[in-house]
């Protein structure tokens, strides 16, 4: 497995912010704000996550991440923001080896990085790239829909293609399989049932043909 790129000392800004880190200093407060933020869900769940807890873990006054977020949905919110922002820049990372003449192992590699980031980021078995509740946005908010957007155009960019509203459409449907399949090969085996990971791969393979061939 090629190794993670290092991530940046600071977060691109998320939606749920009240306000954007100017300085370094706040930077980085913010970055042990949603690190704590992670290690909470994996230890208490979301219901049970609250933004005191959270001060306690980051180490910082609890007027510190009320500077940021009114609540703990909009902390959760921003951590999804920056877990999207990673599972795209490892896979961006993971195609720079990868030719632009095949499609399938780009595929593989948006799979494998799911997989990697399931596996070893805290709190992503509970907030992936999204919270555990419908967006109140609409579709446009979905979790699976915002991933497939940047996808799409990460698969575009790779393998030189037109994106056009039939490949946004199979990359979305792709993206919502593969959600509901590896959730099941989780729920099957902690680490990720081998098998149903396995079928999972050959159904990405099987259902991209038609657009990516």
């Amino acid at each position: 497995m090629d190794p993670v790129p290092p991530t940046p000392s600071s977060p691109p800004p998320a939606p749920s912010l009240r306000r954007t880190p100017v300085q370094q200093r706040s930077a980085d407060r913010l970055v042990r704000i949603l690190d704590a933020c992670a290690e909470l869900l994996d230890e208490t769940g979301y219901e049970n996550l609250s933004t005191r807890a959270v001060a306690v873990r980051a180490g910082v006054p609890i007027g510190s991440v009320y500077r940021f977020f009114g609540n703990k949905r909009a902390l959760a919110i921003a951590l999804a923001h920056r877990n999207l922002d990673r599972y795209a820049d490892g896979i961006t990372h993971r195609l720079t080896v990868l030719p632009s003449t095949h499609w399938r192992p780009v595929v593989d590699a948006v799979l494998d990085e799911y997989l990697a980031m399931k596996r070893s980021v805290p709190g992503f078995a509970l907030v992936d790239f999204g919270v555990p509740a419908p967006p109140a946005d609409g579709p446009a908010a979905d979790p699976n829909h915002l991933v497939a957007v940047r996808l799409t155009e990460l698969l575009s960019t790779h393998l030189g293609l037109t994106p056009d509203a039939t490949l946004e459409r199979a990359v979305l449907v792709a993206v919502e399989a593969t959600d509901a399949l590896i959730q099941l090969a989780f729920r099957v085996d902690p680490a990720g049932d081998p098998g149903i990971v396995a079928e999972t791969r050959a159904m990405m393979h099987a259902y991209l043909a038609r657009v990516l061939d």
